[in-house]
């Protein structure tokens, strides 16, 4: 039995420590997805709340299959989608991101390659960008994704191999890729 296993075992028993215990071990992940997903970081922090409410108020319809992320990384995305529609800015411009930094300045190239990233992965069709996003910006495994997307795994690869030429083409328009 894994470490989530006896934790859900104990939250069907109504143990309010358990829950404590699952929340500490997926919120990093959950609050790493939904950065990728918000304008800044506190809204990101609350989709990541919001997503833990979420599972726990609708906990008795999961039924516990070793597939836990999953089901938190749905409630996640699905919360996303929710507070974009409602509070966040549908898109933004790396112009605006981009502060007037010096290019001397530490750090610099990186947080400019960074901001190039995200603007680039976010102008991605939302099939595409999500799987990137669950594949790099998770860490997780094509089988994971497909699990969370609810997609066969070859579908999940098909997709991550478009996603990937698009942004190689972004890339070398932007001067940030090089053969």
């Amino acid at each position: 039995m894994t470490r989530e296993d006896e934790l859900i075992h104990r939250i069907e028993q109504g143990d309010p420590d358990a829950v404590e215990e699952l929340v500490k071990i997926y919120y990093p992940e959950i609050l790493r997805y939904c950065l990728w997903h918000a304008p800044d970081r506190s809204l990101a922090e609350d989709a990541a709340q919001e997503t833990f409410f979420k599972a726990v108020r609708y906990f008795n319809h999961y039924v516990h299959k070793g597939k836990f992320k999953a089901f938190l990384y749905q409630i996640a995305a699905n919360t996303c989608v929710d507070m974009r529609r409602k509070r966040w800015l549908s898109d933004f411009s790396y112009e605006e991101l981009a502060l007037d930094f010096a290019c001397a300045e530490t750090g610099f190239e990186e947080i400019h390659s960074n901001l190039f990233l995200k603007q680039v992965v976010c102008r991605l069709p939302d099939d595409l960008r999500e799987i990137v996003i669950l594949r790099f910006g998770q860490d997780l495994t094509l089988k994971e994704i497909a699990n969370i997307v609810g997609l066969p795994l070859r579908t999940v690869q098909s997709r991550l191999n478009s996603a990937l030429k698009r942004l190689r083409k972004e890339f070398e328009k932007g001067g940030f890729y090089e053969s």
